[in-house]
């Protein structure tokens, strides 16, 4: 059965890589023939036309701070709920969930305003600011769970042995649940794919725009490239590929444990 969903899922890639080095009447004539001259400055095309060298940057640069204040925020909140005591604690945890439930758009007008009150309209900070808050939710709701379960003897004997709270988090906690961080890690595919924000709150400015911005200037009312196109395109997986590469096998672990611990 495997065997059989794995064509639907390579089609796609295959189509996109070929249709890289094609012309646009080979690319609609030829769909799924590999190219008999192919075309290899198209890669270069997509990054001089559309400044995808500039947008890269950018994009790096905007995941990787908002991947920082996920990991900042969430490892501790992580931390500090399964322990508090009382209402208030309890109140607290049951709120993340509840992130789940507020739509992408629903906070496009309130964001709006806000940057145009700060001052950040037009800025990359407010989006790396922004990006954080809509991990969270999911971020501390799979952390907790590992926080939760990892045995409260190994933070009491560091304790004795003269450890804070910061020492004990750093120290033990986080290692013992490095396969969740490592799925919070992954959240650098909604942060690298993401297009609504960065588009209404970095606007036009091609020197500070992202790569998810950048490649429709690649497309044409008139006359679309459409291998410049998928060139385009195929430049922006790379690193996403990587990332995965990378940590794939820390994912499956997370979800395996993940799994037992819920």
């Amino acid at each position: 059965m495997v065997w059989l969903y794995a064509p639907v899922l390579v089609l796609p890639l295959y189509y996109l890589l070929i249709s890289s080095f094609k012309t646009t009447t080979a690319v609609f004539d030829s769909p799924l023939t590999p190219p008999a001259h192919p075309q290899w400055h198209y890669f270069g095309d997509a990054l001089r036309y559309a400044r995808l060298d500039l947008v890269l940057v950018n994009s790096v640069l905007v995941t990787d701070v908002a991947l920082v204040l996920t990991l900042l925020l969430a490892v501790p909140a992580s931390f500090a709920l399964p322990r508090g005591h009382g209402r208030t604690a309890q109140v607290l945890e049951r709120l993340f969930p509840l992130g789940f439930l507020v739509p992408t758009f629903a906070a496009l007008v309130p964001t709006f305003l806000m940057a145009a009150c700060t001052g950040l309209f037009h800025t990359r900070t407010l989006v790396m600011l922004l990006l954080p808050a809509g991990a969270m939710p999911l971020s501390v709701v799979v952390l907790t769970q590992f926080m939760r379960t990892t045995p409260a003897e190994l933070a009491e004997s560091a304790r004795v042995d003269g450890a804070g709270t910061l020492t004990v988090l750093c120290r033990i906690f986080v290692p013992l649940c490095m396969p969740g961080i490592a799925t919070i890690l992954l959240h650098f595919l909604n942060f690298w794919n993401e297009y609504l924000y960065s588009l209404v709150i970095i606007g036009p400015d091609t020197s500070r725009r992202t790569i998810q911005v950048a490649l429709p200037t690649l497309q044409s009312n008139q006359a679309t490239e459409y291998g410049v196109l998928m060139a385009g395109t195929a430049l922006t997986l790379v690193p996403v590929y990587i990332v995965y590469v990378l940590l794939q096998r820390r994912m499956e672990e997370a979800l395996i444990s993940g799994a037992i611990k819920m």
